[in-house]
């Protein structure tokens, strides 16, 4: 997609009535109502205008982006309403971001039971996340195509703002005179840890070697000559090139915000303050119009330029952008939770209905191993059936399940035979992806790319 678009969302919470019926159903007490109606009305409440555009300067033609502002969870249902927003900067040809483009959100929402209201599918969103983007990767390096895409994808629901992301795309957000860094580069230089996970895991991380011996760019993982650590597709580098994505959520104030997504053709060029100051009077689709040129007139057009701006705009009496500008001082989270304990649960509800008055950061979690990223901890353990392949959802007879804890080394009380399991195919998959098998069809590109 490379027009311009907007568009806006409205709803309310997943709500629900209760009743007797004839088939002799239990009554719902009194208080399980009021508790429904009350949290109906405050999802409602905080259900913000959403209004978004988007700029794209071809050079290759392997930017492809997502937008839709009005996604269902249940269809016909408007109060399991969310948005969706993807940028997928494809390499080495095209094809792994159009597939990304056309399955991810699928995906997702395979990989979260349908019957779960608001509260849940928010925390089950995260895991859901790391599934689907291992399963797309899955499904379409089964095609043989060598190609592959950073993916930067983000959910709106409420006021909770969800990003995943693999590669070097960026998600930034400033509200309330802060800016925010939701999403992290998976290049070699910007994080010795993922240089040593994939050498650990057998591939080869250096520069260009030149004649005389010389070394020049970016650290690369070889064969291949790719500088990302991490993306969808790209199955001739080796497996360790993995999409397990970094996962940020966090809650607005009723103050709003705006988001900027963009491929690194805006930020090899432009900071995330010169992005937000270029474009700061602006609506969605001029902004991203500016911050696109004024990153091409800066260096030329040597690389697909891509920015998606959206506004959430959360009090009705503030319809109006521009966003305040940013204060000096780095924007600071306030952290709720990183990952639930169970000691924790009875205060959730009582959290998800504050009116916070800043930023508050709800989940972060970037690990590569799958054994940690798929496992549950409240309040989602119980949400996945026990016998589902927790990344393609296929369904699995009792004794074929394979634990993501299988040949874990993780300390603790962990056991191979907890769950959740993995097909066959999926385990092959993860021990890929940990060194622990040989990755297929590894060849020497004829071309090095970013």
């Amino acid at each position: 997609m490379s027009s311009r678009s907007s568009g806006s969302v409205g709803g309310g919470s997943t709500g629900g009535g209760g009743g007797s019926s004839a088939g002799g159903g239990a009554a719902v007490p009194l208080a399980v109502l009021l508790r429904r109606e009350v949290a109906s009305e405050r999802t409602a409440s905080e259900r913000p205008e959403l209004h978004s555009g988007l700029f794209s300067q071809a050079k290759k033609g392997e930017d492809f982006t997502f937008l839709k502002p009005e996604c269902e969870r249940l269809p016909g249902v408007p109060s399991s309403s969310f948005s969706a927003f993807g940028l997928f900067d494809g390499h080495n040809g095209n094809g792994a971001a159009i597939y990304t483009k056309e399955n991810l959100l699928n995906n997702i929402l395979s990989a979260v039971p349908a019957d779960l209201n608001r509260e849940d599918w928010l925390a089950a969103l995260p895991r859901a996340l790391v599934a689907a983007f291992v399963k797309t990767d899955k499904d379409f390096q089964t095609k043989a195509r060598s190609s592959g895409t950073t993916v930067t994808f983000v959910i709106i629901d409420g006021l909770v703002i969800t990003v995943a992301s693999v590669g070097d795309s960026r998600c930034v957000l400033e509200a309330e005179g802060s800016i925010y860094h939701l999403s992290s580069d998976h290049r070699f230089d910007a994080s010795k840890e993922e240089v040593d996970r994939v050498t650990e895991s057998g591939g080869d991380v250096g520069r260009l070697n030149v004649v005389g011996g010389a070394e020049i760019g970016p650290l690369r993982c070889w064969p291949g000559g790719l500088c990302l650590s991490r993306s969808i597709g790209d199955q001739d580098v080796g497996q360790f090139i993995v999409p397990v994505p970094l996962v940020k959520q966090v809650k607005l104030s009723t103050a709003g915000g705006r988001l900027i997504i963009a491929s690194d053709g805006v930020w090899d060029v432009l900071s995330a303050e010169a992005a937000f100051n270029c474009s700061r009077e602006l609506p969605p689709a001029p902004a991203a119009e500016q911050i696109v040129k004024t990153a091409v007139q800066s260096k030329g057009l040597r690389d697909d330029t891509t920015c998606i701006v959206v506004d959430i705009i959360a009090e009705k009496t503030n319809s109006s952008m521009p966003l305040p500008k940013k204060q000096p001082g780095i924007g600071v989270f306030k952290n709720m939770f990183c990952k639930k304990k169970s000691s924790d649960s009875s205060s959730h509800s009582d959290r998800e209905y504050m009116d916070p008055d800043i930023v508050e950061e709800i989940f972060e979690d970037g690990c590569a191993l799958l054994s940690r990223r798929l496992d549950s901890e409240y309040p989602v353990r119980n949400m996945f059936k026990l016998f589902i392949c927790a990344i393609c959802q296929v369904e699995l007879k009792p004794n074929q399940g394979i634990s993501v804890h299988e040949d874990s080394s993780q300390p603790g009380s962990l056991r191979r035979w907890d769950g959740p399991f993995l097909c066959q195919s999926c385990q092959e998959k993860k021990e890929a992806m940990e060194g622990k098998r040989h990755s297929r069809g590894l060849i020497w590109r004829s071309v090095i790319y970013t």
